[in-house]
């Protein structure tokens, strides 16, 4: 046990104390948080300059007026069709936009014609049809003479009100079933980066010793198994304090983007239903989300994470490190190897954002059981008042399986640890297991 604590404190400090790590652990929240800044600039960004339209509406449907959007500005000259098409060429006007009269008034497509030399992008192109389409169906009211206040009061917004059947002072939300896939993305998300970055950097630092030749000087004063063992779990502490800092530092992260942005705490109070909220105030919405993240259970959903971020970890670090001590320092022949492993990380991974929208359906359930999948799945479901047996199903099984690879993983890697100048297939790695000690 002495043995296996020396391995563990070096793994573990040879890696915190780079400078690298320091870094990396610090700064990653930040740029996480650009990131996502920059992704909403991008998908905001409406282009450098507008179009100017000339519009000819001979039928007097648009009445001589249209609202302007998406940088779109509209005009009516007094000029004939050449004309303006002619000042288009010059660029007097990105285009011309022509109405033709509706052939028939019950008729529910109409064609209108752009002339350009440009291409008319498709935020444009959608702009053009959704404000030509508003005039042209006031103009049908006014024709068929249907009262718009009569039309409007048809468009009726539909709202749920969960209610429970059981137990009646239980509290249901359709915003915490929104926050619940949130928080179950996000979970399955650090599963999945968890299991494989910190797995390949087993890998790798089990082919570099083997590679130099250290692990030789190891093996001599330690077993094959402790020096397994001692790696994994030294990685996983580094891992472990990188998410406790993220921890500490994104939520810090989080109150100086309120304070930018101007969110004030104290309206959280203020807040206390969907029902009084319209959907463009952002900032309601927000608080009374954060009230629902006060209502999760989180003394049950967090430990129950990081138990199955431990098993998943340990059960796909053992299959990592195994690899690494049969292949050395054969990248490609780490990537064919590999492969089977990465197989059921990329298919739970696919079944968790699944699952996010249906966390009670069939293809959820079964996948948050098996022991391959559980540790992606099962913390995505978390949210969602998952039933006990299952949970208790999902982590006898997860613990089980987890034995086993540990097991079958060490007996590959003392064997192959210490192997050399041979090139290593499935059916090798296969008769290593059966090798007396």
């Amino acid at each position: 046990m002495n043995k296996l604590w020396l391995i563990i404190r070096r793994e573990y400090l040879s890696r915190v104390q780079k400078r690298s790590f320091v870094l990396t652990t610090l700064l990653t929240p930040l740029a996480f948080l650009v990131f996502f800044i920059f992704i909403g600039f991008i998908m905001n960004y409406e282009g450098d300059e507008g179009r100017k339209i000339a519009v000819v509406d001979d039928t007097g449907m648009l009445r001589g007026a249209i609202r302007d959007a998406s940088r779109l500005t509209f005009v009516f000259p007094k000029a004939p069709l050449d004309s303006l098409k002619a000042q288009a060429t010059s660029g007097t006007y990105s285009g011309v936009l022509v109405i033709p009269p509706l052939s028939d008034i019950q008729s529910r497509e109409h064609t209108i014609q752009y002339y350009s030399d440009d291409q008319l992008s498709l935020d444009a192109e959608m702009a053009i049809r959704e404000a030509v389409g508003s005039r042209v169906r006031d103009y049908k009211m006014v024709t068929l003479q249907l009262d718009p206040q009569v039309i409007e009061n048809l468009d009726t917004r539909i709202r749920i009100d969960p209610r429970p059947i059981a137990d009646a002072s239980r509290e249901l939300s359709s915003l915490r079933t929104a926050i619940g896939a949130g928080i179950g993305f996000v979970m399955g998300i650090i599963m999945y980066l968890g299991v494989f970055i910190y797995g390949m950097m087993i890998m790798r630092s089990v082919m570099e010793e083997k590679t130099n030749r250290i692990v030789e000087v190891m093996i001599s004063s330690v077993r094959p198994f402790q020096l397994m063992m001692g790696k994994i779990i030294g990685v996983g502490g580094v891992g472990l304090t990188q998410f406790l800092v993220w921890m500490i530092v994104i939520p810090v992260i989080s109150m100086l983007v309120q304070l930018i942005f101007g969110f004030e705490a104290g309206n959280m109070a203020t807040v206390t239903t969907t029902d009084s909220i319209h959907p463009d105030d952002m900032q309601a919405m927000v608080a009374l989300g954060m009230q629902e993240l006060g209502r999760i259970e989180w003394w049950l959903i967090l430990p129950l994470f990081l138990l199955y971020f431990l098993c998943g970890y340990l059960l796909y670090a053992s299959l990592f490190a195994a690899v690494g001590s049969a292949v050395g320092d054969d990248i490609g022949e780490s990537q064919s190897l590999t492969l089977p492993i990465s197989i059921p990380v990329l298919i739970a991974f696919y079944i968790m954002m699944v699952s996010v929208r249906s966390p009670h359906s069939s293809l959820a359930v079964w996948a948050s059981i098996f022991p391959l999948f559980s540790p992606i799945v099962m913390p995505s479901r978390l949210a969602f008042d998952v039933p006990w047996w299952q949970i208790l199903l999902s982590v006898v099984l997860l613990l089980a399986t987890v034995w086993f690879f540990v097991w079958l993983s060490s007996r590959i890697y003392r064997v192959g640890i210490l192997m050399y100048g041979k090139k290593v297939t499935l059916k090798e790695l296969g008769k290593w297991l059966f090798y007396r000690d």
